[in-house]
This record gives structure tokens, C-alpha cells and sequence, in this order.
């Protein structure tokens, strides 16, 4: 599985992004997939992930109620909605991938397998 992600850039706080992550092979729709971060200086990050069967999973400390993420299975792709991003939000934005029929997807990043090249989200206060 190869993975491209896009959709990152430089915004001011409270405004909103949306990354899309694209991801080539057959059998995409029983990938789990996940949403990680890395700030300068800091470890990487969990941010969303979402499972082959849709279950939602979240860094409630973080993100919670305000990141969506969604997958559309028909066009190997799965986006990460952020509204009232903060200064806090800013870091490398990276999409992954694990084969996996668990009904929750997996939120340590050692579970998965693949990596895109990341996309970098910088907020501005």
C-alpha cells in the first residue's frame, strides 16, 4: 500500500483544514487506517483513526469534537476534517495503514504498517 497525503498548509487559529490521504491497492476497504502528528522536538503523535468497519477513534485530549475523521472506500481515500484549529495543531501530518479486521482501529503507530510522506498543517496565532 502506497499512501500520498495533502490538504495541509498555513492558517490562522479557528479556521479550518481538511487532509485527504489517497492510497493505492485493491483491498483498501480492509485497511484500518490512522491520522498521526509530530511536532519539532516531539513524538509522533496519535491522532484519529478509523476502522474497515467505520468504528471512529480519537486523542480525546487533543482533538476530540473538534477532527472528523472519514474514509470513502470507493475512492481508496480517508480525510481528516480540522475545524477551529489551534496553534497547538501545528506539526506533520502523516496517514497510515494496517491490514486489520478489528472492529476498533488500532491507535499505537508500532500497529501500522504503512506511511505516507506527510503533509504540514501550521497554525498561527
Amino acid at each position: 500500500v502506497q499512501l500520498q497525503a495533502s490538504g495541509g498548509g498555513l492558517v490562522q487559529a479557528g479556521d479550518s483544514l481538511r487532509l485527504s490521504c489517497a492510497a493505492s491497492g485493491r483491498t483498501f476497504s480492509n485497511y484500518g487506517m490512522g491520522w498521526f502528528r509530530q511536532a519539532p522536538g516531539k513524538e509522533r503523535e496519535f491522532v484519529a483513526a478509523i476502522s474497515s468497519y467505520g468504528s471512529r477513534l480519537y486523542n480525546v485530549d487533543s482533538v476530540k469534537g473538534r477532527f472528523t475523521i472519514s474514509r470513502d472506500d470507493a475512492k481508496n481515500a480517508v480525510y481528516l476534517q480540522m475545524n477551529s484549529l489551534k496553534p497547538e495543531d501545528t506539526a506533520l501530518y502523516y496517514c497510515s495503514a494496517v491490514w486489520s479486521v478489528r472492529l476498533d482501529p488500532p491507535t499505537q503507530h508500532q500497529e501500522y504498517d504503512y506511511w505516507g510522506q506527510g503533509t504540514q498543517v501550521t497554525v498561527s496565532s
